[in-house]
């Protein structure tokens, strides 16, 4: 049998109730049978000194006369429920507040022995053999002119003082009960408040573990079980959206790279089949040679961004004046500007502008996005690229009079494969990764590209890098 934390607590929860009764029943109750005795030991000698020091006193004093004596002793019985008796040190009882005594022919306690209580001044039994039942008797002696004259003896029954002990642990057995009762209701809150919900959190891992991603942990609590929840449901989502995402990148890669291969396949097997004459091979060479162009962007593209998703990779990083840089990579663009007849416009800040960051990457990113804005523009436009220092940081822009990206299309740009269905006529030789290149090379520099765009009016990409101070570009 599978033991479950609950199941423990129920067992210690029994064991507690268990264990609780056993302790009430014999511990507990031995130490409040001892302390009742004790405490009625006490009242009683108490009773008995004062006794001996008056009416036993004035009787061995010759003040008061043994009758008189014994009906004080009777009615102080009666209040005291007790029995009390004069002793004398031979052994011979005087008075016994119990039943008369024969004064001609009194009893005598055989074998009676005040030194019976040791160093207290009670024993517990049947006194000497006077009793069928246990009795506490409590001495106390009488004293005249330094002498002991005799004891007074209290007798008590030991059924009185169990009886007192056990009202006492009535009261203890009502406590540990209702001490349970509030264990159990503290069972039961622990039960509704952290065992259900930790056991829902335990199926929907088991769910996570089998491959469901997307099972929803139903739990709502505002403590730490429900912040693991809404974490682990976060987890699960995240994972989900990456398996989707996985699945949704190999479909892309298979798509992308299935399209040329069926192109070059299908032109090559017409050669050779005699359906295209020897007189067209340079055209459609030219469109074999176009198509392995694009598989060799794509793979590099790949390959690109496996390199920047891997932890731990390494930046060249150098100090390096950006505005170069921008124009370097302008100046790559003007054969594809003259064609479109589009005009690049630089706004820059001073004449140099140095940054700290990987060169080759970063003259990478500049590609990219001017790649993008030429394929978007319209002829007769203005590519704008412009930068501006604040706060340690510059941040670039670049900025076309383009198509613009539909406002549903935004969060999703960046993402692996995506293009817009406006864009999908003007890119047909996009991979669908530069976006997603750009995006990786400027977060591995911990630092944010961000977009701006209107459909029709155009878009804007702005990325910020660290600055250089002045003195150390001396």
């Amino acid at each position: 049998m599978k033991k479950t934390l609950y199941l423990k607590f129920l067992l210690a929860y029994l064991i507690f109730g268990c264990f609780g009764f056993v302790v009430v029943a014999t511990f507990s109750s031995n130490l409040t049978t001892e302390h009742v005795k004790r405490e009625s030991a006490e009242t009683l000698y108490k009773e008995a000194t004062l006794i001996s020091q008056t009416y036993a006193s004035k009787l061995y004093n010759n003040q008061i006369t043994l009758e008189s004596a014994t009906e004080q002793f009777k009615a102080l019985s009666t209040y005291m429920s007790c029995s009390i008796w004069l002793v004398n040190p031979s052994g011979t009882v005087v008075i016994n507040s119990a039943e008369n005594v024969d004064v001609n022919n009194p009893k005598v306690i055989s074998d009676f022995d005040p030194s019976v209580t040791l160093d207290s001044y009670y024993t517990v039994g049947d006194f000497f053999g006077e009793f069928s039942d246990e009795m506490l008797s409590v001495f106390t002696p009488i004293t005249i002119n330094y002498k002991i004259k005799g004891y007074v003896i209290i007798h008590k029954p030991m059924e009185d003082i169990y009886e007192s002990s056990n009202s006492i642990l009535n009261i203890t057995y009502v406590t540990l009960v209702l001490l349970i009762l509030l264990s159990l209701i503290i069972l039961i809150f622990f039960t509704e408040i952290f065992y259900v919900p930790l056991k829902k959190i335990i199926e929907a891992t088991e769910q996570f573990a089998s491959g469901n991603m997307h099972y929803e942990i139903p739990v709502e609590s505002n403590d730490e079980l429900g912040h693991l929840s809404a974490t682990l449901n976060y987890m699960a989502s995240e994972v989900a959206k990456s398996e989707d995402n996985q699945k949704k990148f190999v479909a892309n890669v298979s798509h992308d790279f299935r399209s040329p291969l069926t192109s070059i396949k299908g032109y090559l097997e017409a050669m050779i089949d005699g359906t295209i004459p020897p007189e067209l091979y340079e055209k459609y060479l030219t469109i074999v040679l176009n198509e392995t162009e694009r598989l060799t962007k794509l793979t590099n593209s790949l390959l690109t961004l496996n390199n920047l998703n891997m932890k731990g990779m390494v930046l060249e990083k150098t100090d390096f004046d950006m505005n170069e840089v921008i124009r370097n990579t302008a100046a790559t663009f003007e054969g594809i500007c003259q064609q479109k007849q589009i005009m690049i416009s630089l706004i820059l800040t001073g004449e140099t502008m140095f940054v700290n960051a990987d060169m080759s990457k970063i003259q990478q990113v500049l590609y990219n996005l001017m790649d993008n804005a030429l394929k978007f523009s319209h002829n007769d436009s203005t590519i704008t690229i412009e930068t501006r220092s604040k706060n340690g940081k510059l941040f670039v822009s670049v900025k076309d009079e383009g198509i613009g990206i539909p406002k549903d299309s935004l969060k999703f740009i960046f993402d692996r494969f995506y293009k817009t269905d406006l864009s999908r006529g003007k890119d047909k030789k996009g991979t669908g990764l530069g976006l997603s290149i750009t995006k990786e090379i400027i977060h591995s520099h911990g630092e944010h590209i961000n977009v701006i765009s209107t459909e029709g009016v155009g878009t804007e990409f702005i990325f910020t890098l660290p600055e250089v101070e002045m003195e150390d570009e001396i």
